[in-house]
């Protein structure tokens, strides 16, 4: 597995350093590479403005220094404030200070009179508390003046493991961060306050990855790819998998869209399975999706060739929508649970936990996971990557949280984050092209995490091409492309 798309927690990332340090390359130099990426990128998106350089008392204000010295030697109109006094500096931050020989101003709201360009290196990622006192005084004035801004690692307050806000954040145009992204600059609202983020090599070298062992990555063709079921020059439809969509009796539009997006996907064939009284409809809509009775239930769970089921898109919640998640376990399909399968366990979750493996995919979006995992799972309100992790650990199958910053969690610990879904994807039955994806792709053969990963990665590439004006429906026809970008030629 690549460790280039690698999210490091706070806490890696300083073993990260620690481990660089360890090894022959000393802090200082980190330091000066890092200062020397934020000038360059902050040189690169303007000219030279008044710039005012807001730094702390740490490693993070140290590359604040660094950034404003290199500037003010390329001939930027700079000042720098700080928060406390330079003589309380300690390490390479001390001496990175001492390599800045202009005023060393106090932190006050009254330097933005101005309106400068803000380099915010106050607090690194690892801020445990909220931001208050003066800090807070000149960050909130900052943002209620929509001053421009460039953030060192992170935006000051923004957690770097959660993406969650502490107290108060500067929305930032640029993000200059080192080494390897965090889980906070992924995670929403941490995504939309980071802007444009640039990733720079300040010299620690990747060999120390394998040392840390990094579980979190953002997701990109990269990590799953490999894994995508390529068909057989001499293969046969069955040989890419027959996935079954359990159809409902109202909401029937659910369950023709995820066929819909099974088969575009690439699956051999699939069947949605109906009530006898809206067959007709089901039967009616694309002519290559086929149909069954739900009568004929038992011999489709006993043919091993139909080996993948999609249960919850408008099928209904309750007794009868559990019995057939169970019954499709006890027959050895492997299963992606949505909507309404997921609700129907909401009292009972373990049982339908005990009936899962990590071939399973459960897709809920916020409310679906607080009623199946919110007395099971510690924290609920915890943030997104531990929900999600917590819940494949316990539920034993892999989790795929649905929102803006939908992660997906497999039960040994792994998971990805993924970036690339526009706004538009907010509109009624993306979800069930969604989980027809997934199915597609583990009726094909494909583990369960990685073609969870990769079905919505493709969802989010889908929807960006479509942009203004997306419909569910539309997801489905701009696969092809994308499907070509991604496949080797045959």
């Amino acid at each position: 597995m690549s460790t280039a798309r690698a999210l490091l927690s706070v806490a890696e990332m300083g073993e990260a350093d620690r481990q660089a340090i360890d090894g022959g390359t000393p802090g200082i130099t980190l330091m000066e590479n890092a200062g020397a990426a934020i000038a360059d990128g902050v040189a690169a998106q303007w000219k030279p403005r008044p710039t005012l350089v807001l730094a702390g008392p740490g490693n993070n204000g140290g590359d604040g220094f660094v950034a404003a010295r290199l500037l003010k030697e390329r001939g930027w109109p700079v000042k720098l404030a700080l928060l406390g006094t330079p003589d309380r500096l300690k390490g390479d931050a001390a001496n990175a200070a001492a390599g800045w020989t202009d005023a060393v101003l106090p932190l006050s709201a009254d330097l933005l009179a101005d309106r400068p360009l803000i380099i915010d290196a106050l607090f690194g990622a690892g801020l445990d508390r909220d931001v208050e006192g003066a800090p807070r005084e000149i960050l909130q004035a900052a943002a209620d003046a929509g001053l421009d801004s460039v953030a060192v690692d992170v935006p000051s307050g923004l957690d770097g493991d959660t993406g969650a806000v502490r107290g108060v954040a500067v929305p930032a145009l640029l993000t200059v961060t080192f080494f390897r992204k965090k889980p906070g600059h992924l995670l929403m609202p941490g995504r939309h306050l980071c802007g444009r983020i640039i990733l720079a090599d300040i010299g620690i070298p990747a060999g120390v990855l394998d040392r840390i062992g990094p579980e979190t990555f953002e997701n990109t063709p990269g990590f799953w790819c490999e894994h995508l079921p390529v068909p057989a020059p001499d293969g046969h439809k069955y040989d890419r998998g027959h996935a079954l969509v359990v159809g409902g009796d109202r909401m029937t539009g659910a369950a023709r869209l995820a066929a819909r997006g099974a088969r575009r996907i690439g699956a051999g064939l699939v069947t949605i399975i109906a009530p006898e009284p809206v067959l007709p409809i089901y039967a009616s809509d694309l002519p290559g999706t086929l149909v069954s009775l739900q009568a004929d239930w038992r011999a489709l769970l006993d043919d091993p060739r139909r080996n993948a089921l999609l249960i919850g898109p408008g099928a209904g919640s309750g007794a009868e929508t559990a019995n057939a998640v169970l019954e499709a376990r006890n027959a050895g399909k492997r299963l992606v649970a949505d909507a309404d399968a997921l609700t129907s366990f909401a009292d009972s979750p373990h049982r339908l936990f005990a009936a899962l493996d990590a071939e399973c995919v459960l897709t809920p979006h916020d409310g679906e996971f607080a009623r199946l995992f919110g007395g099971v799972v510690d924290a609920p309100t915890a943030d997104r990557l531990c929900r999600a992790r917590a819940a494949a650990r316990i539920s034993g199958s892999v989790v795929l949280l649905k929102g803006s910053d939908t992660v997906v969690a497999h039960p040994d610990g792994r998971a990805v984050i993924n970036a690339n879904a526009p706004p538009w994807l907010a509109t009624g039955g993306s979800g069930d092209v969604l989980s027809g994806m997934i199915l597609g792709l583990i009726a094909q053969g494909m583990p369960a995490f990685e073609a969870a990963a990769a079905a919505v990665w493709m969802h989010g590439a889908a929807a960006a091409r479509i942009g203004p004006g997306l419909i569910a429906e539309d997801l489905v026809d701009a696969l092809p492309p994308i499907l070509r970008e991604l496949y080797p030629p045959l």
